[in-house]
């Protein structure tokens, strides 16, 4: 069946759009997770939604004015937060009700807005994704990776830690805008597939399962972006064969259920390197102690 699924076009955007988010939404999260920033995702996701509706106010492509909308707000919540005005969480609860209601409100009053168009950017709507949609995501994705292979090594080391990076020399400013901008952008690329009050899960729990097995950075972003394509395909594929299944939750539950069965290979593994560790301590004894 997977075969004949293959030949059908929506299926084919489908799957394109999902294996983009797999990809780019954990490398951007494994910066955002090393960082402490889990939730800016879910800020940054209520933004989009009044940029959404902006589209639909404006009679342009949601997408784009999201793009836009996001970029804004995710600039913002960083130059908040680096000059010290207010807490970070406190930024971020301040973009959650200010995004969520302003969104709402446009939608409310755009001429070709809806409760259902509301829905399908609220919880993911993967099954519509158009032409258009798909050349727009994929030029984001291209966008987010490049920033990531491009910049990975100075993004790592602000992550571990601020000041060293001051003190490395690097643009400690410009690098905290340009992870904050790449959250916008992969907020944008997954609000279609898993939506955007679950997007910041796609972003966050690939990460936390990869470290539940892995040490390195670069491994653990690598196996990150793993798990999150075999969980948006796995997703995808369940909303597929029962139409009943919506598509956004059951790529977060797959995720989850990832995360779940690595905390018990990863207390496992780490049990086994104990007891390693304990026996190569051990003094060993000379002949004539055994004697």
């Amino acid at each position: 069946m997977i075969f004949e699924l293959l030949q059908e076009q929506l299926f084919q955007l489908a799957l394109i759009a999902a294996l983009l988010v797999g990809l780019c939404a954990p490398a951007v999260g494994t910066f955002i997770v090393q960082r402490r920033l889990a939730l800016l995702g879910d800020g940054v996701g209520h933004v989009a939604l009044t940029g959404v509706a902006l589209g639909f106010l404006t009679g342009t492509a949601p997408v784009l004015t999201a793009v836009l909308v996001s970029i804004a707000g995710a600039v913002a919540i960083e130059l908040v937060r680096a000059r010290g005005r207010t807490s970070g969480d406190v930024a971020l609860a301040l973009l959650f009700y200010g995004g969520i209601a302003g969104g709402v409100m446009l939608m409310a009053v755009s001429p070709g807005g809806s409760n259902a168009k509301l829905n399908s950017y609220l919880f993911g709507a993967i099954a519509s994704v158009t032409p258009l949609d798909i050349w727009i995501v994929a030029a984001l994705a291209v966008t987010v990776l490049g920033v990531v292979a491009i910049f990975g090594r100075e993004l790592f080391v602000l992550c571990q830690d601020e000041e060293m990076a001051k003190a490395s020399g690097l643009p400690v400013r410009f690098l905290s805008l340009l992870i904050a901008v790449t959250a916008a952008l992969t907020v944008v690329i997954a609000m279609r597939v898993v939506g955007l009050l679950l997007v910041s899960a796609l972003m966050v729990i690939p990460v936390a399962t990869s470290q539940q097995l892995t040490r390195g950075f670069r491994t653990t972003m690598g196996l990150a972006m793993l798990f999150g394509v075999l969980a948006s395909v796995g997703g995808l594929l369940a909303s597929t064969y029962s139409p009943k299944v919506p598509p956004g939750a059951a790529i977060v539950l797959l995720a989850l259920a990832g995360f779940v069965l690595a905390l018990g290979v990863g207390k496992f593994v780490r049990r086994g390197r104990t007891q390693e560790s304990t026996l190569s301590e051990r003094p060993k004894l000379r002949v004539e102690e055994v004697a």
